[in-house]
């Protein structure tokens, strides 16, 4: 039987967390253990079929001969983006586990790694690498291992000192995670068969930014950045780059913007490519870090006011900063300047969910009680909701919709509970909440960008406010009002004056 011919044995593996290091409270083992999680076999391999690991199985499935083994990881945090460092004892479980099932059901020709690159572990400094660096002892040094990264992801060259290739989203919001899946399958079964040698170089640029002045769409600075990106690739065959944006809520030490230039073994073409999307980044960082424009909380609500008089509706009211899901900042000005036909979706309140639901609540119940906030400083403080229950949804413990709580109030306002942040990125979303987006004049969510493939890209929302609280809490653009114990910032642009060659 020739090489080409013989089973290819190929493992897939998940362990895909964005963490939010300021939060106060840690991400346990707990959280990512729920119906259907953790998934392994078939059940792993179809978790996410618009996805990385769909996409992945999609294409690695058009070959003759190939077998996936899907190994048993954990699916998404219960708490989806609002979560906290994850504990040493949780990366022990399922990485341990996963390095176990490696060795038993091996041996292996590849491995696909679905990541995120914004992971973070108490007392392991760098995930990702570390994963990559297990998962090379359990399978050897000929076992090829590639992986697909979040663009959010804080990443250097110590990831790929263990595995060999990896292949990170372009856009935010991040439409191409199916595609950069499919790339993943294609190139590591070229590698295994020998067709593609990859050979990378890594460059790291000291820039750190929020995530809310990201946006690839329009003509923000960010769009060009991706758009050199994909004119490397169209120009040279088998050049692959990498963009990791940076996510700077965690307080890891490779925080920041970093560039990975991948050849069919050209490490001077990798370089090239990858000095060459460093310096223009680094050209561009002025204007990077002025891709947005952010309205405090007040300002955003009187001004949606006006954009109501003036016919603008839908207005989106989009606070940015709310990591947790619990801040009431937004809901509070909304109450204090009387907006009128608001949608505000969502507030988690995980303790009054339960605790409504454990008293029956209904559909017609009056509601007086206090909500939201008390979570952390960046919470504020609960406000009190009079009202009434327009209907509940229960859904899952993990679901796109969760459990939610609909309630009427003010003139024309609706406020929906759920147990944790459930960041709106489409309209489907609220129908699946039973509520009707169009018949809004305000729509009050709790996004960074991703919302914009809802109620940007298709022409919905008449106007975009992207609002924060006057006091530079954890999600601010003011990065300089954090506590980092891990990240110097003045070694970063803006918040020093980094040398760059």
């Amino acid at each position: 039987m020739t090489p080409e011919k013989r089973t290819m044995r190929i493992a897939v593996l998940k362990f895909s967390h964005e963490t939010v290091t300021f939060l106060p409270f840690d991400t346990t083992e707990d959280d990512f253990i729920f119906p259907g999680s953790p998934a392994s076999g078939e059940a792993l391999l179809a978790s996410e079929p618009k996805s990385y690991i769909g996409g992945f199985v999609q294409v690695a499935r058009e070959y003759d001969g190939v077998e996936l083994v899907g190994i048993e990881s954990p699916l998404d945090s219960k708490r989806g983006s609002g979560s906290g460092w994850i504990t040493t004892a949780a990366f022990e479980r399922f990485v341990g586990r996963m390095v176990e099932e490696l060795k038993a059901k091996g041996p292996f020709d590849g491995v696909y790694l679905s990541l995120h690159g914004a992971m973070g572990v108490r007392d392991v400094p760098r995930p990702e690498a570390e994963i990559a660096r297990r998962v090379r002892e359990a399978v050897g040094p000929k076992t090829l291992i590639t992986a697909t990264f979040d663009p959010h992801g804080n990443e250097d060259e110590e990831f790929l000192r263990h595995a060999d290739m990896g292949f990170t989203v372009k856009y935010y919001p991040h439409y191409d995670a199916h595609l950069q899946g499919q790339r993943a399958a294609r190139m590591l079964v070229r590698a295994i068969r020998g067709e593609f040698k990859p050979s990378h170089v890594t460059v790291k640029v000291p820039v750190i930014s929020p995530t809310v002045l990201q946006w690839t769409g329009g003509n923000s600075p960010w769009a060009a950045l991706i758009q050199r990106a994909l004119v490397w690739e169209a120009r040279e065959p088998d050049v692959y780059v990498n963009v990791f944006f940076g996510f700077p809520w965690s307080d890891v030490p490779d925080v920041g913007l970093c560039f990975q230039a991948i050849t069919d073994g050209d490490p001077a073409l990798a370089k090239k490519v990858a000095d060459d999307m460093a310096g223009f980044a680094w050209r561009q960082r002025e204007a990077l870090l002025n891709a947005a424009k952010i309205w405090s909380i007040g300002d955003g609500v009187k001004r949606a006011k006006e954009a109501v008089a003036e016919g603008k509706t839908p207005v989106v009211l989009c606070d940015h900063s709310d990591r947790s899901g619990y801040a009431t900042w937004l809901l509070r000005a909304i109450v204090e300047q009387g907006l009128k036909n608001t949608l505000v979706a969502t507030l988690a309140d995980k303790a009054a969910v339960e605790k409504l639901l454990a008293g029956g609540i209904k559909s017609g119940d009056a509601f007086d009680m206090e909500v939201g906030g008390l979570a952390d400083e960046s919470s504020g403080e609960p406000v009190r909701i009079h009202g009434k229950v327009r209907h509940v949804v229960e859904g899952p413990r993990r679901s796109s919709t969760q459990t939610c709580i609909a309630i009427e109030f003010g003139e024309g306002n609706l406020l929906i509970l759920t147990p944790f942040l459930t960041q709106i990125i489409e309209l489907h979303t609220l129908h699946e909440m039973g509520v009707d987006p169009a018949s809004f004049d305000v729509i009050a969510i709790k996004s960074r960008v991703h919302f914009r493939r809802g109620f940007d890209d298709n022409g919905f929302a008449k106007e975009i406010l992207l609002v924060e609280p006057d006091q530079p809490f954890l999600g601010t653009v003011r990065l300089d009002g954090l506590t980092y114990e891990h990240v110097t910032l003045d070694h970063y642009y803006p918040y020093g004056s980094p040398g760059f060659g």
